[in-house]
C-alpha cells in the first residue's frame, strides 16, 4: 500500500492556475499534491552572443527553491555565491524539455526566460516545473501572437513529465516524498503530447531494475503525461 493510499497507476491532484503574476508575460501556479511550483515566462530582446544574427530566437530555464519548501530550512543559493549543481541540472531539463516542441526560427531573435520557483516541495518538483512551464510559455507566445510580434505559434506539441518509481517492489506512478526517500529506483520521463520521448532519468537506489521494469515505468509515464496533456488542454481553453 502506497503512503497516500493511492493506486500504482493514480496522479495525484494536478491543477494549473494562470495568469498569477500582474507583470510576466505568461505564468501558472502548478500543483502536483502538494508540490507546488510558480512559474513565470519573460520575453527578453537580448539573445545569447553565440547566437546572434542566426536568425531564431532561445528558451532558457532558471530554478529554486524556496528556503521553507522543505520540512527543514533551505538556505539560499545567493547566500553561497553559487548554484548547486542540482538546481543547474533541473533548470537545465526544464530548458530542453521547453525547446524540444519549439519553433526557435518562429519565434525570431528573442529570447524566452523561464523562471521556476518551488513554493512547496513533496517530490517531483522538476516534473511539475516542466509541465508547469509549457503553459507559461504558451501564455507567454500567445502574448506575443497578440501583439502581431510573430505570424503563428511556435509550440509545435505539448511536453510534460512525470516520475515513476518502483515502491516496496510496485511500478508506481508520481512518486510524492515519502515513496521517493525510500524508493528501490527512482526515474523521471519528460514526454511530447504525441508520445514522443524527450529524456529519461533514472536510478536504481538500491536494487538494480531489469529492462521488463524499465518498460512497467514507461508505460505508467506514457499514462500519467497523457493525463497532464489533457489537463494542459483544459487549463489553455
Amino acid at each position: 500500500m502506497r503512503p497516500s493510499k493511492r493506486a500504482p497507476d493514480e496522479m495525484r491532484a494536478v491543477s494549473f492556475e494562470r495568469g498569477v503574476m500582474r507583470h510576466a508575460e505568461g505564468s501558472c501556479l502548478v500543483k502536483f499534491g502538494d508540490t507546488h511550483v510558480l512559474v513565470s515566462a519573460t520575453l527578453e530582446e537580448r539573445l545569447p552572443p553565440w547566437l546572434k544574427g542566426q536568425g531564431r530566437g532561445w528558451v532558457t530555464a532558471e530554478y529554486s527553491m524556496l528556503p521553507r519548501a522543505t520540512h527543514d530550512r533551505t538556505r539560499r543559493e545567493s547566500t553561497t555565491g553559487k548554484q548547486s549543481g542540482r538546481t543547474q541540472e533541473i533548470q537545465r531539463l526544464i530548458g530542453r524539455s521547453l525547446r524540444s516542441v519549439t519553433d526557435l526560427v518562429a519565434m525570431g531573435e528573442k529570447q524566452i526566460t523561464i523562471d521556476c520557483d518551488v513554493l512547496q516541495a513533496d517530490g517531483g518538483t522538476r516534473t511539475a516545473s516542466i509541465t508547469g512551464a509549457w503553459i507559461a510559455l504558451h501564455d507567454c507566445l500567445s502574448w506575443m501572437k497578440s501583439r502581431s510580434m510573430i505570424k503563428e505559434m511556435p509550440l509545435k506539441q505539448h511536453v510534460a513529465a512525470v516520475s515513476c518509481g518502483i515502491y516496496e517492489g510496485t511500478p508506481v506512478l508520481d512518486l510524492d516524498y515519502a515513496e521517493d526517500s525510500v524508493a528501490e529506483t527512482d526515474a523521471n520521463f519528460v514526454m511530447t503530447g504525441t508520445g514522443g520521448i524527450v529524456e529519461i532519468q533514472g536510478t536504481a537506489e538500491k536494487t538494480p531494475f531489469t529492462q521488463e521494469e524499465l518498460l512497467s515505468l514507461l508505460s505508467l509515464a506514457r499514462s500519467g503525461v497523457d493525463q497532464l496533456v489533457s489537463l494542459q488542454k483544459l487549463a489553455i481553453g
